[in-house]
């Protein structure tokens, strides 16, 4: 009798550890944090900010949208460090691994974007620079909340637009929101536009004033005589205007991809900052 209790406590146990050790990796992949701040650029409350957001866009598109900032790259490239990082880590939705992940280095100040499975589509190259030129401004001068926002925020846009069935691309990039300085400017051209009009029907109104071809009517007669003319050259003006360089990305679209060190496909754009 003791034996078969302790033959069924045993199976009990073993079939509780099963369980355990096939929920590890489950809780592994769904638990990391898409916000790995080890370069420690943000404040406690700027994480938390953040990651709601960044778990937020993942959630809702199931598309991994990470930030991860380091000391060092520990020897490694900008682009290994993201990819590696990416993959050993367990990021991405579904059998494709679905994600994007901003890394920044601040050893060199580096920053690259590592793209894997469904967002290597979402997010050409073309697609990746302009993302890249959104954020690199508030990344330089340090507002690194505002540029992970950014990112953050982008990252959606392009996600949704992907699967309206037309990524954005270098022929096909987000509008551009008017800025202040521009509404001033059309303002003023407007208010401009409007004057000349408005001097313009004025001066229609002058009946007694007409334009005259010479300047004879201006001069009594036999006042003055002319005895002697001559051309005298001044000087000579030329306009130099250099001729524009064709793009480099022009007739090209779509992503490159590359394959990191466990084999995966990846996209992806980097520099520095």
């Amino acid at each position: 009798m003791k034996i078969k209790m302790k033959k069924r406590i045993g199976m009990i146990l073993f079939t509780i550890l099963i369980c355990l050790a096939m929920s590890f990796p489950v809780l592994a992949a769904g638990d990391l944090p898409r916000l790995v701040d080890d370069a420690d650029l943000l404040t406690n409350s700027e994480e938390s900010e953040l990651l709601d957001l960044l778990d937020e866009i993942s959630e809702r598109q199931k598309v991994d949208v990470v930030v991860v900032t380091v000391d060092s790259l520990e020897g490694k490239s900008p682009m290994a460090f993201a990819d590696d990082f990416y993959d050993y880590n367990g990021y991405g939705f579904g059998a494709n691994a679905d994600g994007v992940l901003l890394l920044v280095s601040m050893e060199d100040r580096d920053w690259y974007i590592s793209t894997c499975g469904y967002a290597i589509t979402a997010f050409t190259d073309a697609g990746l620079d302009y993302i890249a030129d959104a954020f690199l401004s508030d990344l330089s001068d340090g507002e690194y909340l505002d540029a992970f926002k950014t990112y953050a925020e982008l990252c959606d846009t392009f996600i949704s637009q992907a699967k309206n069935g037309d990524p954005y691309d270098f022929e096909n990039m987000p509008k551009e929101p008017f800025s202040i300085g521009i509404n001033l400017a059309i303002s003023f051209g407007v208010g401009i536009v409007l004057a000349l009009i408005i001097t313009g029907v004025m001066a229609g109104q002058l009946k007694s004033v007409r334009m005259q071809r010479a300047a004879d009517n201006y001069i009594k007669k036999d006042s003055m005589k002319v005895t002697q003319s001559s051309d005298l050259f001044l000087y000579k003006h030329t306009d130099r205007r250099a001729k524009p360089k064709e793009s480099s990305s022009s007739g090209h679209g779509g992503s490159s991809t590359h394959h990191s060190s466990s084999g995966r496909s990846h996209g992806g754009r980097g520099g520095k900052f």
